[in-house]
Protein backbone atom coordinates (compact mmCIF):
# COMPACT_ATOMS: atom_id res chain seq x y z
CA UNK A 1 0.00 0.00 0.00
CA UNK A 2 1.44 3.33 -1.06
CA UNK A 3 1.76 6.03 1.57
CA UNK A 4 1.04 9.65 0.77
CA UNK A 5 3.19 12.52 2.10
CA UNK A 6 0.23 13.59 4.24
CA UNK A 7 0.00 10.15 5.89
CA UNK A 8 3.74 10.10 6.59
CA UNK A 9 3.54 13.58 8.13
CA UNK A 10 0.55 12.49 10.23
CA UNK A 11 2.40 9.49 11.63
CA UNK A 12 5.48 11.57 12.44
CA UNK A 13 3.29 14.08 14.29
CA UNK A 14 1.64 11.26 16.27
CA UNK A 15 5.03 10.12 17.52
CA UNK A 16 6.86 13.43 17.97
CA UNK A 17 4.04 15.66 19.23
CA UNK A 18 1.16 13.48 20.44
CA UNK A 19 2.90 10.77 22.49
CA UNK A 20 2.03 7.80 20.26
CA UNK A 21 3.86 4.79 21.62
CA UNK A 22 3.79 1.05 22.00
CA UNK A 23 3.23 0.93 25.74
CA UNK A 24 4.53 -2.60 26.15
CA UNK A 25 5.79 -5.71 24.48
CA UNK A 26 5.05 -8.46 26.98
CA UNK A 27 6.44 -11.98 26.71
CA UNK A 28 4.07 -14.52 28.25
CA UNK A 29 5.84 -17.61 29.58
CA UNK A 30 4.56 -21.01 30.66
CA UNK A 31 6.34 -22.02 33.88
CA UNK A 32 4.57 -25.32 34.51
CA UNK A 33 7.80 -27.20 33.91
CA UNK A 34 9.24 -25.51 37.01
CA UNK A 35 7.12 -27.44 39.52
CA UNK A 36 8.96 -28.99 42.48
CA UNK A 37 8.45 -29.62 46.18
CA UNK A 38 11.51 -27.62 47.19
CA UNK A 39 11.07 -23.85 47.06
CA UNK A 40 14.71 -23.18 46.20
CA UNK A 41 14.60 -25.58 43.27
CA UNK A 42 11.41 -23.94 42.02
CA UNK A 43 13.07 -20.53 42.29
CA UNK A 44 16.13 -21.74 40.39
CA UNK A 45 14.01 -23.27 37.62
CA UNK A 46 11.93 -20.10 37.32
CA UNK A 47 15.04 -17.94 37.02
CA UNK A 48 16.59 -20.21 34.37
CA UNK A 49 13.37 -20.39 32.33
CA UNK A 50 12.79 -16.64 32.36
CA UNK A 51 16.41 -15.65 31.71
CA UNK A 52 16.74 -18.02 28.76
CA UNK A 53 13.37 -17.35 27.11
CA UNK A 54 13.60 -13.56 27.44
CA UNK A 55 17.28 -13.04 26.64
CA UNK A 56 16.50 -11.47 23.23
CA UNK A 57 13.31 -9.60 24.18
CA UNK A 58 14.85 -6.22 24.95
CA UNK A 59 17.37 -6.25 22.03
CA UNK A 60 14.59 -7.09 19.56
CA UNK A 61 12.32 -4.38 21.00
CA UNK A 62 15.13 -1.83 20.80
CA UNK A 63 15.81 -2.83 17.21
CA UNK A 64 12.12 -2.41 16.27
CA UNK A 65 12.04 0.97 17.96
CA UNK A 66 14.98 2.16 15.86
CA UNK A 67 13.68 0.72 12.59
CA UNK A 68 10.10 1.98 12.82
CA UNK A 69 10.61 5.12 14.88
CA UNK A 70 7.83 4.35 17.35
CA UNK A 71 8.84 4.32 21.03
CA UNK A 72 8.36 1.09 22.97
CA UNK A 73 7.98 2.33 26.52
CA UNK A 74 8.17 -0.93 28.48
CA UNK A 75 9.36 -4.48 27.95
CA UNK A 76 7.69 -6.94 30.28
CA UNK A 77 7.27 -10.61 31.14
CA UNK A 78 4.15 -12.35 32.40
CA UNK A 79 4.25 -15.88 33.81
CA UNK A 80 1.96 -18.71 34.85
CA UNK A 81 0.28 -17.86 38.19
CA UNK A 82 2.93 -18.64 40.78
CA UNK A 83 0.35 -20.12 43.18
CA UNK A 84 -0.13 -22.92 40.64
CA UNK A 85 3.59 -23.47 40.16
CA UNK A 86 4.11 -23.67 43.92
CA UNK A 87 1.16 -25.94 44.74
CA UNK A 88 3.49 -28.77 45.73
CA UNK A 89 6.12 -26.83 47.68
CA UNK A 90 6.45 -27.50 51.39
CA UNK A 91 7.64 -24.00 52.32
CA UNK A 92 5.08 -21.49 53.60
CA UNK A 93 6.75 -18.35 52.22
CA UNK A 94 6.91 -18.04 48.43
CA UNK A 95 9.08 -14.91 48.46
CA UNK A 96 12.13 -16.82 47.09
CA UNK A 97 10.26 -17.32 43.81
CA UNK A 98 9.48 -13.59 43.62
CA UNK A 99 13.16 -12.85 44.22
CA UNK A 100 14.10 -15.21 41.39
CA UNK A 101 11.58 -13.48 39.09
CA UNK A 102 13.06 -10.12 40.03
CA UNK A 103 16.62 -11.34 39.43
CA UNK A 104 15.68 -12.69 35.99
CA UNK A 105 13.92 -9.43 35.11
CA UNK A 106 17.06 -7.49 35.96
CA UNK A 107 19.22 -9.95 34.03
CA UNK A 108 17.29 -9.53 30.76
CA UNK A 109 16.54 -5.84 31.27
CA UNK A 110 12.72 -5.83 31.37
CA UNK A 111 10.80 -3.20 33.31
CA UNK A 112 8.19 -5.37 35.03
CA UNK A 113 7.28 -9.01 35.51
CA UNK A 114 3.75 -10.09 36.37
CA UNK A 115 2.33 -13.36 37.60
CA UNK A 116 2.89 -13.48 41.35
CA UNK A 117 -0.75 -14.38 41.15
CA UNK A 118 -3.53 -16.48 42.67
CA UNK A 119 -6.95 -17.22 41.17
CA UNK A 120 -9.40 -17.70 44.05
CA UNK A 121 -12.77 -16.63 42.66
CA UNK A 122 -14.46 -19.86 43.79
CA UNK A 123 -12.14 -21.00 46.54
CA UNK A 124 -8.53 -20.86 47.70
CA UNK A 125 -6.15 -23.81 47.75
CA UNK A 126 -3.30 -24.12 50.23
CA UNK A 127 -0.94 -22.88 47.50
CA UNK A 128 -3.16 -19.88 46.87
CA UNK A 129 -3.16 -18.94 50.53
CA UNK A 130 0.62 -19.30 50.74
CA UNK A 131 0.98 -16.88 47.85
CA UNK A 132 -1.49 -14.37 49.27
CA UNK A 133 0.28 -14.36 52.63
CA UNK A 134 3.62 -13.90 50.85
CA UNK A 135 2.57 -10.81 48.88
CA UNK A 136 3.62 -8.04 51.34
CA UNK A 137 7.12 -9.43 51.82
CA UNK A 138 7.58 -10.35 48.17
CA UNK A 139 6.61 -6.92 46.85
CA UNK A 140 8.65 -5.15 49.54
CA UNK A 141 11.80 -7.07 48.58
CA UNK A 142 11.53 -6.82 44.79
CA UNK A 143 11.69 -3.97 42.31
CA UNK A 144 9.99 -5.34 39.19
CA UNK A 145 7.59 -8.02 40.43
CA UNK A 146 3.84 -7.34 40.25
CA UNK A 147 1.08 -9.32 41.93
CA UNK A 148 -2.59 -9.95 41.23
CA UNK A 149 -5.39 -11.92 42.86
CA UNK A 150 -8.68 -12.72 41.13
CA UNK A 151 -11.42 -12.88 43.76
CA UNK A 152 -14.56 -13.00 41.63
CA UNK A 153 -16.11 -13.76 38.27
CA UNK A 154 -19.49 -13.70 36.60
CA UNK A 155 -19.40 -17.49 36.46
CA UNK A 156 -18.35 -18.14 40.07
CA UNK A 157 -19.58 -15.14 42.07
CA UNK A 158 -17.38 -13.34 44.59
CA UNK A 159 -15.19 -15.05 47.19
CA UNK A 160 -15.90 -12.70 50.07
CA UNK A 161 -13.35 -14.39 52.34
CA UNK A 162 -10.69 -13.61 49.74
CA UNK A 163 -11.91 -10.01 49.48
CA UNK A 164 -11.39 -9.60 53.24
CA UNK A 165 -7.96 -11.23 53.01
CA UNK A 166 -6.94 -8.87 50.21
CA UNK A 167 -8.16 -5.78 52.07
CA UNK A 168 -5.69 -6.64 54.82
CA UNK A 169 -2.94 -7.68 52.41
CA UNK A 170 -3.19 -4.31 50.65
CA UNK A 171 -2.73 -2.53 53.98
CA UNK A 172 0.16 -4.80 54.98
CA UNK A 173 1.86 -4.28 51.61
CA UNK A 174 1.54 -0.51 51.90
CA UNK A 175 3.00 -0.62 55.41
CA UNK A 176 5.88 -2.83 54.27
CA UNK A 177 6.86 -0.19 51.70
CA UNK A 178 5.88 2.94 53.64
CA UNK A 179 9.44 4.25 53.29
CA UNK A 180 8.99 4.24 49.49
CA UNK A 181 5.61 5.99 49.31
CA UNK A 182 3.85 2.63 49.72
CA UNK A 183 4.88 1.52 46.23
CA UNK A 184 4.22 -2.13 47.01
CA UNK A 185 0.47 -1.52 46.92
CA UNK A 186 0.97 0.11 43.52
CA UNK A 187 2.23 -3.24 42.20
CA UNK A 188 -0.79 -5.18 43.51
CA UNK A 189 -4.22 -5.47 41.90
CA UNK A 190 -7.39 -7.31 42.93
CA UNK A 191 -9.52 -8.52 40.02
CA UNK A 192 -12.96 -9.71 39.11
CA UNK A 193 -13.09 -11.50 35.73
CA UNK A 194 -9.33 -11.29 35.19
CA UNK A 195 -8.23 -12.04 31.63
CA UNK A 196 -5.38 -14.43 30.83
CA UNK A 197 -3.68 -12.46 28.03
CA UNK A 198 -3.44 -8.95 29.47
CA UNK A 199 -0.01 -7.39 28.72
CA UNK A 200 -0.44 -4.54 31.22
CA UNK A 201 0.81 -4.47 34.80
CA UNK A 202 0.13 -5.00 37.59
CA UNK A 203 -2.42 -7.57 36.43
CA UNK A 204 -0.58 -9.54 33.74
CA UNK A 205 -0.26 -13.30 34.04
CA UNK A 206 0.10 -16.13 31.52
CA UNK A 207 -3.14 -18.09 31.29
CA UNK A 208 -3.63 -21.83 31.12
CA UNK A 209 -4.87 -21.84 27.52
CA UNK A 210 -1.77 -20.14 26.13
CA UNK A 211 1.24 -21.50 24.23
CA UNK A 212 4.60 -21.89 25.96
CA UNK A 213 5.83 -18.49 24.73
CA UNK A 214 3.54 -15.72 23.46
CA UNK A 215 4.13 -12.10 22.47
CA UNK A 216 1.32 -9.77 23.61
CA UNK A 217 1.50 -6.08 22.73
CA UNK A 218 -0.19 -3.16 24.43
CA UNK A 219 -0.78 -0.02 22.38
CA UNK A 220 -1.50 3.40 23.83
CA UNK A 221 -2.05 6.86 22.34
CA UNK A 222 -4.45 9.07 24.33
CA UNK A 223 -2.43 12.09 23.21
CA UNK A 224 -3.19 11.27 19.58
CA UNK A 225 -6.93 11.01 20.23
CA UNK A 226 -6.92 14.23 22.26
CA UNK A 227 -5.14 16.10 19.46
CA UNK A 228 -7.68 14.92 16.87
CA UNK A 229 -10.61 16.00 19.03
CA UNK A 230 -9.00 19.35 19.84
CA UNK A 231 -9.13 20.21 16.12
CA UNK A 232 -12.85 19.50 15.85
CA UNK A 233 -15.35 22.37 16.11
CA UNK A 234 -17.54 22.80 19.19
CA UNK A 235 -20.66 22.27 17.07
CA UNK A 236 -19.57 18.83 15.82
CA UNK A 237 -22.23 16.31 16.89
CA UNK A 238 -21.42 13.32 19.08
CA UNK A 239 -21.62 10.89 16.14
CA UNK A 240 -18.86 12.81 14.40
CA UNK A 241 -16.78 12.72 17.58
CA UNK A 242 -17.23 8.94 17.85
CA UNK A 243 -16.25 8.46 14.21
CA UNK A 244 -13.10 10.56 14.68
CA UNK A 245 -12.09 8.47 17.71
CA UNK A 246 -12.82 5.25 15.84
CA UNK A 247 -10.69 6.17 12.83
CA UNK A 248 -7.85 7.33 15.07
CA UNK A 249 -7.96 4.10 17.08
CA UNK A 250 -7.71 2.20 13.80
CA UNK A 251 -4.48 4.00 12.88
CA UNK A 252 -2.98 3.48 16.33
CA UNK A 253 -3.86 -0.20 16.28
CA UNK A 254 -2.30 -0.75 12.86
CA UNK A 255 1.01 0.51 14.24
CA UNK A 256 0.74 -1.94 17.12
CA UNK A 257 -0.22 -4.80 14.81
CA UNK A 258 2.93 -4.24 12.76
CA UNK A 259 5.15 -4.21 15.83
CA UNK A 260 3.48 -7.32 17.26
CA UNK A 261 3.99 -9.31 14.07
CA UNK A 262 7.61 -8.26 13.76
CA UNK A 263 8.45 -8.94 17.40
CA UNK A 264 6.89 -12.40 17.34
CA UNK A 265 8.58 -13.33 14.07
CA UNK A 266 12.03 -12.16 15.15
CA UNK A 267 11.83 -13.88 18.52
CA UNK A 268 10.37 -17.05 17.03
CA UNK A 269 7.41 -17.03 19.41
CA UNK A 270 3.67 -17.14 18.84
CA UNK A 271 1.94 -13.81 18.28
CA UNK A 272 -0.71 -13.34 20.90
CA UNK A 273 -3.12 -10.47 21.33
CA UNK A 274 -3.02 -6.77 20.68
CA UNK A 275 -4.42 -4.78 23.59
CA UNK A 276 -5.59 -1.39 22.38
CA UNK A 277 -5.89 0.55 25.60
CA UNK A 278 -5.68 4.31 25.93
CA UNK A 279 -3.22 4.15 28.81
CA UNK A 280 -2.20 7.65 29.92
CA UNK A 281 1.14 8.87 31.20
CA UNK A 282 1.98 11.76 33.56
CA UNK A 283 3.12 13.77 30.50
CA UNK A 284 1.02 16.79 29.63
CA UNK A 285 -1.66 16.12 26.98
CA UNK A 286 -1.16 12.33 27.13
CA UNK A 287 -4.30 12.09 29.19
CA UNK A 288 -7.64 10.27 29.07
CA UNK A 289 -9.09 13.02 31.27
CA UNK A 290 -8.17 15.58 28.63
CA UNK A 291 -9.88 13.48 25.96
CA UNK A 292 -13.10 13.59 27.99
CA UNK A 293 -12.71 17.35 28.37
CA UNK A 294 -12.07 17.69 24.63
CA UNK A 295 -15.33 15.83 24.02
CA UNK A 296 -16.99 18.60 25.98
CA UNK A 297 -17.05 17.65 29.66
CA UNK A 298 -16.14 20.76 31.66
CA UNK A 299 -13.70 19.05 34.02
CA UNK A 300 -13.13 15.30 34.26
CA UNK A 301 -15.43 14.05 36.99
CA UNK A 302 -18.15 16.58 36.28
CA UNK A 303 -21.63 15.67 35.00
CA UNK A 304 -21.42 13.89 31.67
CA UNK A 305 -18.06 12.25 32.38
CA UNK A 306 -19.39 8.68 32.52
CA UNK A 307 -21.35 9.10 29.28
CA UNK A 308 -18.33 10.55 27.48
CA UNK A 309 -16.12 7.73 28.76
CA UNK A 310 -18.63 5.10 27.61
CA UNK A 311 -18.63 6.54 24.11
CA UNK A 312 -14.82 6.79 24.09
CA UNK A 313 -14.38 3.18 25.22
CA UNK A 314 -16.81 1.87 22.63
CA UNK A 315 -15.31 3.87 19.75
CA UNK A 316 -11.79 2.77 20.65
CA UNK A 317 -12.82 -0.90 20.58
CA UNK A 318 -14.69 -0.52 17.29
CA UNK A 319 -11.70 1.10 15.63
CA UNK A 320 -9.27 -1.42 17.07
CA UNK A 321 -11.17 -4.53 16.03
CA UNK A 322 -11.15 -3.35 12.41
CA UNK A 323 -7.36 -2.99 12.50
CA UNK A 324 -6.39 -6.38 13.91
CA UNK A 325 -7.87 -9.85 14.02
CA UNK A 326 -6.34 -10.50 17.43
CA UNK A 327 -7.48 -7.60 19.62
CA UNK A 328 -7.74 -8.91 23.18
CA UNK A 329 -6.53 -8.31 26.69
CA UNK A 330 -8.56 -5.47 28.16
CA UNK A 331 -8.72 -2.90 25.32
CA UNK A 332 -10.50 0.41 25.80
CA UNK A 333 -9.63 3.29 28.12
CA UNK A 334 -7.75 3.14 31.42
CA UNK A 335 -8.36 5.67 34.19
CA UNK A 336 -5.35 5.37 36.54
CA UNK A 337 -5.38 8.56 38.59
CA UNK A 338 -1.66 8.78 39.38
CA UNK A 339 -0.66 8.18 35.75
CA UNK A 340 -2.90 10.83 34.18
CA UNK A 341 -1.99 14.52 34.56
CA UNK A 342 -5.56 15.59 33.81
CA UNK A 343 -7.04 13.29 36.42
CA UNK A 344 -4.54 14.43 39.02
CA UNK A 345 -5.66 18.03 38.44
CA UNK A 346 -9.33 17.04 38.57
CA UNK A 347 -8.81 15.13 41.83
CA UNK A 348 -6.94 18.04 43.40
CA UNK A 349 -9.80 20.39 42.39
CA UNK A 350 -12.37 18.10 43.96
CA UNK A 351 -14.13 17.51 40.63
CA UNK A 352 -13.08 13.86 40.55
CA UNK A 353 -14.05 11.79 43.58
CA UNK A 354 -13.78 8.14 44.48
CA UNK A 355 -17.54 7.73 44.01
CA UNK A 356 -17.39 9.23 40.52
CA UNK A 357 -14.44 7.03 39.62
CA UNK A 358 -16.47 4.00 40.69
CA UNK A 359 -19.28 5.06 38.35
CA UNK A 360 -16.78 5.49 35.54
CA UNK A 361 -15.47 1.95 36.05
CA UNK A 362 -18.84 0.62 34.88
CA UNK A 363 -17.92 1.67 31.32
CA UNK A 364 -14.09 1.75 31.19
CA UNK A 365 -11.57 -1.02 30.58
CA UNK A 366 -10.71 -1.99 34.13
CA UNK A 367 -11.53 -0.25 37.40
CA UNK A 368 -10.27 1.81 40.32
CA UNK A 369 -6.63 2.17 39.36
CA UNK A 370 -3.64 3.78 41.10
CA UNK A 371 -5.72 5.68 43.63
CA UNK A 372 -4.16 6.84 46.90
CA UNK A 373 -6.35 6.77 50.00
CA UNK A 374 -5.61 7.90 53.58
CA UNK A 375 -3.27 5.61 55.48
CA UNK A 376 -5.73 5.21 58.34
CA UNK A 377 -8.49 3.82 56.10
CA UNK A 378 -10.00 0.77 57.82
CA UNK A 379 -9.76 -2.70 56.29
CA UNK A 380 -13.56 -2.77 56.34
CA UNK A 381 -13.64 0.27 54.06
CA UNK A 382 -11.07 -1.28 51.69
CA UNK A 383 -13.12 -4.49 51.72
CA UNK A 384 -16.20 -2.52 50.71
CA UNK A 385 -14.37 -0.75 47.88
CA UNK A 386 -13.16 -4.09 46.49
CA UNK A 387 -16.54 -5.77 46.92
CA UNK A 388 -18.37 -2.91 45.18
CA UNK A 389 -15.99 -3.01 42.24
CA UNK A 390 -16.18 -6.79 41.94
CA UNK A 391 -19.97 -6.58 41.96
CA UNK A 392 -19.85 -4.18 39.00
CA UNK A 393 -17.67 -6.64 37.09
CA UNK A 394 -19.67 -9.72 38.08
CA UNK A 395 -23.08 -8.31 37.15
CA UNK A 396 -21.90 -6.68 33.92
CA UNK A 397 -19.67 -9.58 32.76
CA UNK A 398 -16.65 -7.29 32.45
CA UNK A 399 -13.21 -7.07 33.98
CA UNK A 400 -12.99 -4.80 36.98
CA UNK A 401 -10.10 -4.27 39.35
CA UNK A 402 -8.93 -2.35 42.39
CA UNK A 403 -5.40 -1.01 42.71
CA UNK A 404 -5.52 1.36 45.64
CA UNK A 405 -2.65 2.58 47.76
CA UNK A 406 -3.16 3.29 51.46
CA UNK A 407 -0.83 6.24 52.01
CA UNK A 408 0.62 5.34 55.38
CA UNK A 409 1.09 8.46 57.51
CA UNK A 410 -0.67 10.73 55.02
CA UNK A 411 -4.08 12.37 54.88
CA UNK A 412 -6.45 13.71 52.23
CA UNK A 413 -4.70 16.28 50.04
CA UNK A 414 -1.20 14.90 50.56
CA UNK A 415 0.69 13.45 47.60
CA UNK A 416 2.46 10.16 46.88
CA UNK A 417 5.21 10.36 44.25
CA UNK A 418 6.26 7.17 42.48
CA UNK A 419 8.11 8.68 39.51
CA UNK A 420 8.20 7.32 35.96
CA UNK A 421 5.05 5.91 34.40
CA UNK A 422 3.39 5.44 37.80
CA UNK A 423 3.40 9.22 38.35
CA UNK A 424 2.04 10.80 41.51
CA UNK A 425 -1.24 10.38 43.34
CA UNK A 426 -3.17 12.87 45.46
CA UNK A 427 -4.64 11.20 48.52
CA UNK A 428 -8.42 11.05 47.98
CA UNK A 429 -11.21 10.97 50.53
CA UNK A 430 -12.89 7.65 51.36
CA UNK A 431 -16.49 7.39 52.53
CA UNK A 432 -16.11 6.50 56.24
CA UNK A 433 -19.44 4.70 56.66
CA UNK A 434 -18.39 1.15 55.80
CA UNK A 435 -19.76 -0.49 58.94
CA UNK A 436 -18.26 -3.46 60.73
CA UNK A 437 -20.59 -6.35 59.86
CA UNK A 438 -20.58 -6.81 56.07
CA UNK A 439 -16.84 -7.36 55.77
CA UNK A 440 -16.90 -10.17 58.35
CA UNK A 441 -19.79 -12.26 57.03
CA UNK A 442 -17.54 -14.28 54.73
CA UNK A 443 -18.75 -16.95 52.36
CA UNK A 444 -19.25 -16.64 48.63
CA UNK A 445 -21.60 -14.19 46.98
CA UNK A 446 -23.57 -16.37 44.53
CA UNK A 447 -23.06 -15.91 40.82
CA UNK A 448 -25.76 -13.82 39.13
CA UNK A 449 -28.49 -15.29 36.95
CA UNK A 450 -26.75 -14.11 33.79
CA UNK A 451 -23.93 -16.59 34.52
CA UNK A 452 -26.17 -19.43 33.37
CA UNK A 453 -25.31 -19.35 29.67
CA UNK A 454 -25.07 -23.06 28.76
Amino acid sequence: MQLTPAEIAETLAMVSQQHLDIRTITLGLNLRGCVDTDIDRVASKVYDRMAKAAEDLVPVADQLEREFGIPIVNKRISVTPIAEICAAVTAEDLTPVALAMDKAAAEVGVDFVGGFTALVQKGASRGDMKLIRSIPGALAQTACVCSSVNVGSTRAGINMDAVWDMANIILDTAKATADRDCIGAGKLVVFCNAVEDNPFMAGAFHGSGEADEVINVGVSGPGVVRAVLADMPDDADITSIAEAIKSTAFKITRAGELMAREAAARLGYQKGILDLSLAPTPAEHDSVAEILEAIGVGVCGGPGTTAALAMLNDAVKKGGTMASSSVGGLSGAFIPVSEDAGMIRAAEMGALTLSKLEAMTCVCSVGLDMIAIPGDTTPESIFGIIADECAIGMINSKTTAVRIIPAIGKKVGDMLDFGGLLGQAPVMEVNPYAGTVFAHRGGRMPAPLNSLKN
